[in-house]
């Protein structure tokens, strides 16, 4: 049986190297054009050679993003982007437009295509055409059931992918124009708004522009606003639908989220393969995924009844069980210190959880707080700032920092 991809994001190389240490098999970024994150960090140029490297060096693979739907405009200097990453060997670009396909099956021929889900793949007829143009791989729409992605399966050639975790949109795959009508800010070329996360009122036309409070049971007025998707409950059942990679959303996300999912997902996948008839979701798994900030997690469409339940009617706050407080990058065990890059404020001799990317989970006492300089210190109110505690144990590089709540 050939394993499933597990596919994570890289909002920036940081995130990219964060993913593939915990677990990723492949890795999705954007540069800093013809991505649909235009205000996220990004890649510059020399950036996403190096991660393509680093992937490439860990028997790993790197996506790009050139999933825009452009206007005449966008697509100046498109032609020597698209040449650019056929160089660098990147493994495939994500393609929604059909202008910038077939100008990369025609300007970089050696560059593999995937089709992104904002092309709205909802049938088996569609991911067939795509797959007779010469795409080797389609990401299907997240409004599909278990049973429709079967189908597809079954009556197509083509790798599907498909995403099992992280934001959804209230619109179609991700193709919304509020964010256009409301703000001019394009969400369909990277520079989306979020309008679906505002607090709305009604207004009646002939009325003077009175306005009325849109209420649900009296419980609020969010009635954009989605639950974010989680089918780690029914992994076994995503693995046997017969995708070929399972894909996390958010690369605007912490290298802390990138981490704690692409593992919590990594261990499941692993533990199906080892033993598919008698595999069963742990709890510590889902555990796992409620420490990072996240809305509440339903199961999409997946199941069939995704037409009710998604929505969060009375707040668009986020909500998580630990909070992200550094990085560790080393450790001496002569001396028994992880040195940390400072991501939220520790206090001195305060428990907190080690996230290992190979090793187990555990809690220590951060005793003994120094700066880089050697010197004792009682907390750390510093964004990045390099310091270090004692830790009998030895903690991985990479390993994430957390104070649970």
């Amino acid at each position: 049986m050939k394993k499933v991809e597990l596919l994570s994001p890289a909002g920036s190389l940081e995130k990219l190297k964060t993913a593939i240490i915990y677990g990723a098999d492949a890795v999705y970024m954007g540069g800093n054009a013809f991505s649909l994150r235009a205000l996220g960090k990004n890649f510059t140029a020399d950036e996403m050679k190096e991660g393509v490297a680093f992937a490439h060096s860990r028997g790993k693979k790197a996506y790009v993003t050139v999933n825009i739907y452009p206007h005449n405009e966008d697509l100046n200097g498109l032609a020597d982007y698209l040449k650019f990453l056929e160089e660098i060997k990147a493994d495939a670009i994500l393609v929604s437009d059909l202008g910038i396909f077939y100008e990369a099956k025609k300007i970089a021929p050696k560059l593999p295509v995937h089709i992104s889900t904002q092309a709205n793949i909802t049938n088996y007829a569609a991911a067939n055409a795509w797959g007779d143009m010469g795409a080797e791989r389609v990401v299907l729409a997240r409004e599909l059931s278990l049973n429709e992605i079967k189908e597809i399966r079954e009556k197509t050639n083509i790798a599907l992918e498909i995403f099992v975790h992280g934001a959804m949109c209230v619109s179609m795959s991700g193709r919304c124009l509020i964010s256009s009508y409301l703000t001019g800010r394009d969400s369909n070329r990277g520079n989306c708004a979020q309008p679906c996360r505002w607090n709305y009122e009604l207004v009646e036309k002939n009325s003077s522009c009175e306005s009325f409070p849109v209420t649900e049971d009296e419980r609020g007025t969010y009635f954009f606003n989605s639950k974010d998707l989680c089918l780690l409950p029914y992994i076994k059942e995503v693995i046997e639908s017969g995708a070929a990679s399972l894909k996390i959303e958010g690369r605007m996300k912490s290298a802390n989220y990138v981490a704690t999912v692409t593992r919590a997902y990594r261990k499941a996948i692993d533990a199906y393969y080892e033993n598919p008839e008698n595999f069963t979701v742990k709890d510590e798994w889902l555990k796992e995924v409620e420490k990072v900030s996240h809305r509440p997690y339903w199961s999409g469409f997946f199941k069939g009844d995704g037409k009710t339940g998604g929505e969060i009617y009375t707040t668009s706050s986020y909500e998580q069980s630990a909070e992200f407080l550094g990085v560790a990058l080393s450790y001496d065990t002569e001396t028994k210190r992880a040195t940390i890059e400072q991501r939220g404020r520790l206090l001195e001799g305060e428990t907190v959880e080690i996230m290992q990317p190979k090793g187990e989970i555990f809690s220590c006492a951060a005793k003994d707080l120094r700066n880089a300089d050697g010197e004792q210190i009682e907390n750390t109110p510093h964004p990045k700032e390099i310091f270090s505690f004692y830790s009998e144990r030895e903690i991985e590089e990479y390993s994430i920092i957390r104070r649970l709540k």
